[in-house]
C-alpha cells in the first residue's frame, strides 16, 4: 500500500514563485497574489452577472471566471447555474494547467489504458479512506462524464488529441453513454471502475479520443470538484508541494503576481538569483524568453518561468523607470525562510515586530532565532504579522501557538474517520510570556487562523486588523503507487480552542482596522510608511506595556 505522507497541511492559499508555486493550479485562489481573497460583487442582477461571466469564458480567462463566479455565489448563493459555470471554469481551467505541464505529457500520457485506470482506482480507494465526507460515487462519475466534454472544448487538449467530430457522432456517443452508464446506479468503487472503463471505450470509438486521456479526465475530475482545496497533482505539482513543505524550491528566487500585462515582482528572496542579478521589489517581467507576456496569457506565461535546477530563462524586464532590460537567470534551490523583517521597531519601549511569511518545516526554528535576536534587544511586547499569510503546516501553526500558551487546546480536528479526531494542547515548558499582538487581514487563511484563533481564545493576545479568510479545513497530501504523482485531499475540518468553526468565519479582530494597509517595507519606522494597522498595533502594544 502506498504510503500517506506524515504531514498534514492547511493547505496555502497560492501565489506565484519564481517558477509557479505548488499551488499555482489553484489560481482561483490567486487572492494571495493581489485580487482580496475576500471579494464581493456590488449588487447585480443575475443575469448581468451571467453575461459579465460568460464575456470572461469566450476569451478563454477561467481563472478570472473563477474568482468572478465565487464572488457572485456570495451574492446568490443558492443559485445553481452560478454553481454550474464555476464547476466548469473550474475544470476548463483544471485541463489547461494539466496539459502545460510538461510531467502530465511525459508520464500520465504514457500510461496504458489499464494503467490509468488503476491509476482512477487508486484514486477512488483514497477518496473512500481518507476524505472528510463520504464520497457519491454517481457524481463522481458524473463529473468525469463532463470533464471529458469540455476537455474536447479546451484548446491545449486538442491540440494533444487532435480529432474531427461530426455532430452525429456526438449524438451517437451522448446515446450510449445514456444507455450504458448514465442509466446506472454507482453505488461502489467497482462500479465507477467500470463506468470509467466503459466511458473510455466510447469516448475512443466515437470521438477518437485515446481511452488512457479519457480515464485520467476521470481521475482529476474526482478530486477536482470535491471542494476548492482537494486536487489531482501532476508530478511536478506533487515535487513542489514538498518543496513548499519543505521551505525551499527551484527558480528565479521571487514571488510574483499578475499585474496587467505583467508579472510583478512582490518579493525578491535574500540570496536567490533574482537578486544576485540585480532585480528587485517592483520590477515586472514582460517577457520570458522571445514572448511577450499578456493579461491573457499570465498563466502559461508564468509557467514559462519553471525550469530544472541549474537551467537557465531569459526574462526582460520594466523597471520602475519605464527602461526594460534583459537577464538571463540560471534557476537553482532557493531557501525560503518563514519569518522575515525581524527587528525592534521601538526600542526605548521594548517593542519587537516580525512578520511570518508561512508556516513550514523550518518555521519553528526560524521563529525561535527571531525570538532570542529580539530578546537580547529588549523585548518587552512582540508583534507578529500574519497578514497575506496563506497558511501551511498543521505542525507548524500548532508549534508557534506552543510557544506562547501554558495550557489548554490549541485546536481540534474532526474528520470522518476517527484517525482525524485529535485536539492538539499547549505544554507549559518553554513558554514565551510576553505580551502579543497578531496583525491579520483577509488573506491571512488556514495556519494563520489557528494560531490567531487560539491567541485570541485564550485571550493570550490582541487580534489587529481585518477578518481572516475563513479556511477550516486540514488537507492530507498522498503520493500514488501506480505513477509519480499524488492527491490533496481535505481530510478534516479545525475548530478554535473555544469550539466554534474557522470555515466561513475566520478570526474576528479585537482592534479592526478597516483601512487596507500599504506594503510594509523595510524601515527602521514603519509608521513613515503609513501602515494603519501597524499604528493601531504599535498604540495597543502602548498600552499593554502601560498597564504592565
Amino acid at each position: 500500500m502506498t504510503r500517506m505522507v506524515w504531514m498534514r497541511l492547511l493547505f496555502r492559499l497560492p501565489r506565484f514563485r519564481g517558477i509557479p508555486m505548488a499551488a499555482l493550479f489553484l489560481a482561483l485562489l490567486l487572492p494571495a497574489a493581489g485580487v482580496p481573497a475576500q471579494t464581493t460583487l456590488p449588487a447585480t442582477s443575475l443575469q448581468a452577472i451571467l453575461k459579465q461571466g460568460e464575456t470572461l469564458e469566450q476569451s478563454g480567462k477561467w481563472a478570472d471566471a473563477i474568482r468572478f463566479y465565487e464572488s457572485a455565489i456570495q451574492e446568490h448563493p443558492r443559485d445553481g447555474v452560478l454553481t454550474d459555470r464555476l464547476a466548469a471554469a473550474r475544470m476548463h481551467f483544471d485541463i489547461a494547467r494539466r496539459y502545460r505541464d510538461d510531467s502530465f505529457i511525459r508520464e500520465q500520457l504514457q500510461l496504458t489504458p489499464e494503467r490509468a485506470l488503476d491509476l482512477y482506482t487508486e484514486v477512488l480507494n483514497k477518496l473512500d479512506s481518507f476524505y472528510v465526507d463520504r464520497p457519491d460515487w454517481s457524481v463522481l462519475v458524473e463529473r468525469g462524464m463532463r470533464q471529458i466534454e469540455i476537455a474536447l472544448e479546451e484548446p491545449t487538449f486538442r491540440r494533444h488529441h487532435p480529432t474531427r467530430i461530426t455532430v452525429q457522432q456526438i449524438a451517437d456517443y451522448q446515446r450510449d453513454l445514456k444507455n450504458r452508464v448514465r442509466s446506472r446506479t454507482i453505488a461502489r468503487v467497482s462500479e465507477a471502475r467500470e463506468a470509467a472503463w466503459t466511458t473510455a471505450y466510447l469516448a475512443h470509438h466515437y470521438l477518437g479520443i485515446a481511452p488512457q486521456a479519457a480515464i485520467l479526465e476521470f481521475t482529476a475530475a474526482a478530486t477536482t470538484g470535491l471542494d476548492r482545496y482537494s486536487a489531482y497533482l501532476t508530478p511536478n505539482q506533487l515535487e513542489e508541494v514538498f518543496s513548499q513543505i519543505d521551505g525551499n524550491f527551484v527558480g528565479m528566487g521571487v514571488e510574483l503576481k499578475a499585474d496587467g500585462d505583467a508579472l510583478q515582482i512582490v518579493q525578491v528572496i535574500p540570496g536567490g538569483p533574482a537578486e544576485q542579478a540585480g532585480l528587485v521589489e517592483g520590477d515586472r517581467i514582460v517577457a520570458v524568453g522571445e514572448k511577450r507576456t499578456s493579461e491573457e496569457t499570465l498563466d502559461e506565461d508564468a509557467d514559462l518561468l519553471r525550469g530544472a535546477e541549474n537551467s537557465a530563462v531569459d526574462i526582460t524586464v520594466r523597471h520602475k523607470d519605464g527602461t526594460e532590460r534583459r537577464y538571463r537567470i540560471t534557476r537553482r534551490r532557493v531557501e525560503v525562510p518563514s519569518v522575515d523583517r525581524v527587528q525592534m521597531i521601538d526600542r526605548e519601549a521594548g517593542i519587537a515586530y516580525f512578520r511570518l511569511v508561512s508556516f513550514q518545516k523550518t518555521t519553528s526554528a526560524d521563529v525561535d532565532r527571531a525570538l532570542w535576536k529580539l530578546h537580547r534587544e529588549g523585548m518587552k511586547t512582540l508583534i507578529i504579522d500574519l497578514r497575506g499569510n496563506p497558511g501551511g503546516l498543521l505542525t507548524a501553526a500548532v508549534d508557534l501557538a506552543d510557544k506562547f500558551l501554558q495550557q489548554g487546546v490549541i485546536v481540534s480536528t474532526r474528520g470522518r474517520s476517527v484517525r482525524e479526531d485529535y485536539d492538539y494542547m499547549a505544554h507549559p515548558t518553554g513558554t514565551w510570556k510576553i505580551p502579543l499582538i497578531v496583525l491579520i487581514d483577509g488573506n491571512s487563511a488556514s495556519a494563520s487562523e489557528i494560531f490567531a484563533g487560539a491567541i485570541a481564545d485564550h485571550h493570550r493576545g490582541t487580534i489587529v486588523g481585518q477578518r481572516s479568510y475563513g479556511k477550516g479545513s486540514v488537507q492530507g497530501i498522498f503520493p500514488l503507487g501506480v505513477a509519480k504523482c499524488g492527491l490533496r485531499l481535505t481530510t478534516a475540518k479545525f475548530y478554535a480552542p473555544s469550539g466554534r468553526a474557522i470555515s466561513h468565519a475566520g478570526v474576528t479582530p479585537d482592534i479592526v482596522v478597516r483601512q487596507a494597509a500599504k506594503p510594509v517595507e523595510d524601515s527602521p519606522n514603519r509608521l513613515a510608511n503609513g501602515d494603519p494597522v501597524l499604528k493601531a498595533a504599535l498604540q495597543a502594544a502602548q498600552q499593554q506595556l502601560g498597564q504592565r
